[in-house]
């Protein structure tokens, strides 16, 4: 019974740090549209005052950077993915070819966390009873890995590509329906608002205070906003 209840809790943290991690790209896309695409459009729309060539500007720059933000998603992911195999790989290996210098590394990683001699070797002869246990423990204390990686590289790009997607559409949005002169201060609010949502959105999962988590993120579209509008005004004169 407590086995099964082990079980049962290692797969609900695993489940949640899937989780988690997917929720990551979510919000990271959407911050990331929202701040990139903001700047930008504001600074077309000033410098150019042309409706279409605001559209047709953040409809290219959205497209564009879905793309890079997805598949730098899936190769940053992928490529740790692929680190954390290989040195599992490597770890099965050593402990296939040299099981007695794994227990002696073991039992000194558990006598350098404080746990005493005696304790030790008795830790140690129980996890190498059990290769699974064993190789588990290695990651751990060894390696710094928690469990072996799921491949959430593709969904993680994909979770990003969208979610840049519908965080470029918030500011571009009042473009598309509004005159230029009402849509530039129009998409600033609203994008603003969007971020401060957003950052106070995170604190379910961070648990940190919601209006310093908000306003943290506002002062990130406002500093892409001023860089914007500079450079639209500089370059509209």
């Amino acid at each position: 019974m407590e086995k099964h209840e082990n079980l049962k809790t290692d797969y609900i943290h695993h489940q949640q740090s899937s989780v988690l991690k997917v929720l990551s790209e979510i919000v990271f896309g959407m911050q990331d549209g929202m701040v990139s695409t903001l700047g930008s459009v504001a600074g077309i729309a000033i410098g150019s005052g042309n409706h279409k060539t605001v559209i047709l500007a953040g409809v290219v720059i959205i497209a564009v950077e879905s793309i890079s933000m997805g598949i730098g998603s899936y190769v940053s992911n992928r490529s740790e993915e692929e680190v954390d195999e290989r040195k599992i790989a490597e770890e099965k290996e050593e402990l296939h070819n040299n099981p007695e210098e794994e227990k002696i590394e073991l039992h000194e990683m558990y006598v350098r966390d404080g746990w005493s001699q005696e304790l030790a070797t008795q830790m140690v002869n129980e996890a190498a009873s059990n290769h699974d246990l064993m190789l588990k423990e290695m990651m751990i204390r060894e390696l710094k890995i928690a469990q072996e990686p799921e491949s959430l590289s593709v969904r993680g790009g994909i979770f990003m590509f969208f979610s840049y997607i519908v965080g470029g559409l918030v500011p571009l949005s009042s473009y598309i329906f509004l005159p230029i002169h009402s849509a530039i201060p129009t998409s600033i609010v609203i994008t603003l608002l969007g971020l401060f949502l957003l950052g106070v959105g995170t604190t379910r999962f961070t648990h940190q205070p919601k209006l310093k988590a908000g306003v943290r993120i506002l002062i990130m579209g406002g500093i892409a906003l001023c860089a914007g509008l500079i450079a639209g005004i500089m370059l509209g004169q």
